[in-house]
């Protein structure tokens, strides 16, 4: 899945896609998870990404409060995780300085001054490098938070490797973070429109691509094919792969894809009445109208839904809501 893209053969190559959470400028340094979180804490260029309740401390509107080590104080290491370390100077952060994650506790977050983000909202504001920090640190909170107990034998597990494993103490195996992969495909038809859906948990209006986990045993292009039908009721055909982006809500990669209702099938969609209320056809004038209006609400600009949205539709679309 590699080389320019050139979606169902039409136009020029088209540059890569870059969703805003697929940005990222730490080195992860994995040789250095080994030594455990104190001695990288104890590093005066240490730097933590304060988390709270799945938000994160925020110097701005734009950007993450990167808190010395030693403002916070005395932690529990436990709930620290081991980032990376900065790959170039800037006035908040040194290059080779380490970046952790704290998970921070009531008590301790409300002595903190800033003001605590939410990635959906701030993720496309943010530079590439907080932008990675945040999608990383929260994906592993999230990790940490749903992995206190082994699988296996339901004994308290112990964190090891800098945040980046939990222990069986009972058996001493190794569970390590785990990501959940997830198709998110642009369907198109021979008019070149582009297919959309309302979630029935979604308010009226709200639109976004299709999109759906990959079953154990299946290849990605499969998952494509098999959730379009199962969602919309409409076969798709040759999926060309668009890019990827981490969407830490709590555990996903999203994989963009972009294919096209296959030919001699039937273009009409058929809503599956469990996950979509609604299917329409958009064609690139009727979607930025429908969106200036405020009649259609789109996928946030920190999701890569909308990235490919936009990509479809050649820049950017109106403001309007977002969803």
């Amino acid at each position: 899945m590699s080389g320019s893209r050139v979606p169902s053969g039409r136009g020029a190559p088209r540059p890569p896609l870059a969703p805003p959470l697929a940005r990222f400028d730490l080195d992860r340094d994995y040789l250095s998870r080994a030594g455990g979180v104190e001695g990288l804490l104890a590093d005066p260029a240490a730097r933590l990404v304060v988390l709270h309740d799945g938000r994160a401390l925020g110097a701005s509107r734009d950007a993450l409060a990167l808190v010395p080590a030693a403002r916070v104080g005395e932690v529990d290491p436990d709930a620290v995780v081991f980032l990376g370390r900065a790959r170039s100077d800037a006035p908040d952060l040194a290059a080779g300085a380490p970046v952790l994650a704290l998970d921070a506790g009531d008590e301790l977050a409300a002595t903190l001054d800033g003001e605590w983000l939410e990635l959906r909202g701030v993720g496309a504001r943010l530079g590439a490098r907080d932008a990675g920090i945040f999608a990383q640190a929260l994906a592993l909170a999230n990790w940490h938070a749903a992995s206190g107990f082994s699988p296996g034998t339901g004994t308290v597990t112990r964190v090891g490797q800098s945040g980046w494993v939990r222990i069986d103490p009972d058996t001493g195996r190794e569970h390590y973070p785990r990501t959940d992969p997830a198709v998110i495909v642009a369907v198109l038809d021979d008019e070149d429109r582009i297919l959309l859906g309302s979630n029935v948990e979604w308010g009226a209006g709200r639109f976004s691509l299709l999109a759906g986990f990959v079953e154990p045993g299946e290849s990605l292009e499969a998952a494509v094919v098999r959730e379009i039908f199962e969602e919309a009721g409409v076969v798709v055909a040759d999926p060309v792969y668009l890019g990827s982006q981490p969407w830490p809500f709590p555990a996903s990669l999203m994989l963009g894809f972009e294919a096209r209702i296959a030919a001699g099938t039937p273009s009409e969609p058929t809503p599956d009445g469990t996950e979509l209320r609604e299917l329409r056809w958009f064609t690139r004038e009727q979607l930025a109208a429908d969106a200036e209006a405020g009649r259609v609400t789109l996928p946030r600009s920190a999701s890569i839904a909308r990235a490919i949205i936009e990509d479809w539709y050649g820049g950017a679309l109106p403001d309007g809501a977002e969803g």
